[in-house]
């Protein structure tokens, strides 16, 4: 059974950091993509940052240059740095996975910047 369970989110002040990450179990987690995606209130769920097993990239336009994702496949966790960190990126941040034609959802941590 795939479980993905988020970590790491919280309260932030604009141009503050925070790190989220996502531990995965039930899978070979190394041959798989990963993906955090983010909901805001009002708003469709959007991709934010993808991984390949390979280590390719793609990023929202919104959060490039200021979010980076990463994986460790020893410890099946993959993370998300998240810095410069603006209002508009307050959602829950969902980590995802796709596994023969299944989607495998967290269930998401909050992020809140605010002052």
């Amino acid at each position: 059974q795939v479980q993905l369970v988020e970590s790491g989110g919280g309260l932030v002040q604009p141009g503050g950091s925070l790190r989220l990450s996502c531990a995965a179990s039930g899978v070979i987690f190394s041959i798989y993509a990963m993906g955090w995606y983010r909901q805001a209130p009002g708003k469709q769920r959007e991709l934010v940052a993808r991984l390949t097993s390979g280590g390719s990239t793609n990023y929202a336009d919104s959060v490039k240059g200021r979010f980076t994702i990463s994986r460790d496949n020893a410890k099946n966790t993959v993370a998300l740095q998240m810095n410069s960190l603006k209002p508009e990126d307050t959602a829950v941040y969902y980590c995802m996975t796709r596994i023969l034609g299944r989607d495998y959802w967290g269930q998401g941590t909050q992020v809140t910047v605010s002052s």
